[in-house]
């Protein structure tokens, strides 16, 4: 069942998806050379005591942080440690989340730690998140799951990958309904697999969390022995990005970004729905 929200609930979410964007800003400004992936977790436990929120991977399936820290090869789900710190030239993808009143906010961004990153890297957080905002702008009314998962697939397959080949798509995670629960339905593949169907239709109150991940090499993860990080099987580095977002009757609204994503859906002809936090 998806749970369809009420504009009172979308606000709330809102609430939640600022916090979260918030964690993004003084984590982003902390990944630099030398910090270590626990150092970025204790960041992001002082922004949410800040806004008094609460963390929603803390605790998550026995999660034992406050946000997943992957590190180059790492796709998802890799756990702050004192022992992974950041050199210069790595990437990382930060993903977080927040609870405000019971109600979820979920988000991820790519960052590139120092300087001197390879022309492909770039392109490849470039391409990952161009894919994330193409899926953003097919979240329209009338339109079906599905199309989501086309507009993410169509953008990664359109761009050229520098060296030729083809960026992996990953297979085994994607995005997913979010609401009371951070992860709801419903599922939410970044490709368009016939033996799925259409998926249901996009209606007001309809919530995603759209998030695609991607690789410079193979769209296959294995899981290390802790049972949490994900990691490409050929070694590729990859890119993760996320948004959390609410459709409305006047369009859609970022919940988790800053500007509701104003900016980035203008590029693609889309009007955002009104913010209901604005003062």
């Amino acid at each position: 069942m998806v749970q369809i929200k009420t504009p009172e609930q979308i606000a709330k979410m809102r609430a939640a998806g600022l916090v979260v964007a918030a964690i993004h800003a003084a984590t982003r400004e902390a990944a630099v050379p030398g910090a270590s992936t626990k150092d970025l977790d204790e960041v992001a436990r002082k922004v949410l005591a800040e806004h008094g929120a609460k963390s929603n991977f803390l605790g998550y399936g026995g999660f034992p942080a406050t946000i997943c820290t992957s590190v180059n090869d790492v796709v998802v789900h890799g756990i702050p440690s004192e022992d992974v710190v950041l050199k210069d030239g790595d990437i990382i993808s930060i993903d977080c989340g927040a609870i405000v009143d019971g109600w979820h906010g979920d988000a991820a961004y790519t960052a590139f730690v120092g300087s001197g990153h390879a022309p492909e890297l770039v392109e490849l957080s470039r391409v990952t998140e161009g894919s994330m905002w193409a899926g953003i702008a097919a979240m329209k009314l009338g339109n079906r799951l599905v199309d989501i998962s086309r507009a993410i697939e169509t953008y990664i397959r359109r761009q050229p990958k520098p060296g030729g080949g083809r960026y992996g798509i990953i297979e085994d995670y994607g995005g997913h309904g979010i609401g009371t629960e951070m992860h709801m339905d419903p599922h939410l593949l970044n490709y368009v697999e016939r033996r799925r169907g259409k998926g249901p239709k996009l209606v007001p109150g309809f919530c995603l969390a759209i998030e695609p991940m991607v690789s410079l090499g193979t769209p296959r993860t294995e899981v290390l022995e802790d049972d949490w990080t994900v990691i490409t099987t050929d070694g590729t580095w990859s890119s993760h990005w996320e948004h959390s977002v609410a459709l409305t009757e006047e369009g859609p609204l970022v919940l988790t970004a800053v500007d509701g994503g104003k900016a980035k859906l203008a590029e693609f002809g889309i009007t955002t729905a009104p913010d209901p936090l604005a003062q």
